[in-house]
């Protein structure tokens, strides 16, 4: 019986905790990321008429700390659910082959617009404004978010985009958003 048990202690700590699903290109996929034309004008139109925000994930095959993000960040019931709900999602492939427009009108292979974008990190998230002006998409950007973090600066980086607090002029960036949010968790209070 014993050695049951052990056999089977073994076996369920040699399991994955999550799968995520990997698509043909390599790249870790989720129920809310979009197959678009890969136009961002497009696609930001798209999020406004779903009353959306446009999030671009640039992500690359084998990337460990993508990995990290979908299986222990955006598996999180509560992190997928926000970004279902606020977020219309594109992702590209820092290696990849197909044509992206810009906001600013160039049009580029994945693999290009990343080096045109400086993009040198994976994951990287990067949030586009409702009305961006005629220039690169980060640029534009009102947040980026390179590298992989945690499921509560996750989702509060989400929630500082969607109720637009990069405009506030009060001095709150997100950093001392995110350190009151922390304490706000851990007295128990979520507003």
């Amino acid at each position: 019986m014993k050695r049951i048990a052990v056999t089977l202690a073994a076996l369920m700590f040699s399991l994955p905790v999550t799968a995520s699903e990997i698509g043909d290109d390599g790249l870790h996929k989720q129920p809310w990321m979009r197959d678009t034309f890969k136009d961002l004008g497009e696609d930001l139109a798209e999020a406004n008429d779903e009353g959306k925000r446009l999030l671009v994930i640039i992500e690359q095959r084998g990337c460990i700390y993508c990995a990290k993000m979908h299986e222990e960040v955006f598996s999180r019931d509560s992190v997928s659910a926000y970004i279902q709900e606020n977020y219309f999602v594109v992702q590209l492939n820092l290696h990849g082959s197909t044509e992206v427009t810009d906001l600013d009108g160039d049009v580029l292979e994945e693999r290009a617009m990343a080096r045109k974008w400086g993009l040198l990190f994976t994951p990287t998230m990067m949030f586009l404004p409702q009305e961006p002006k005629p220039v690169a998409a980060p640029e534009a950007a009102v947040a980026m978010m390179p590298g992989a973090f945690g499921p509560g600066t996750t989702l509060d980086m989400l929630t500082w985009v969607v109720e637009e607090r990069y405009l506030n002029q009060d001095g709150e960036d997100f950093q001392r958003y995110h350190a009151r949010r922390i304490t706000e968790r851990n007295n128990g209070s979520t507003d």
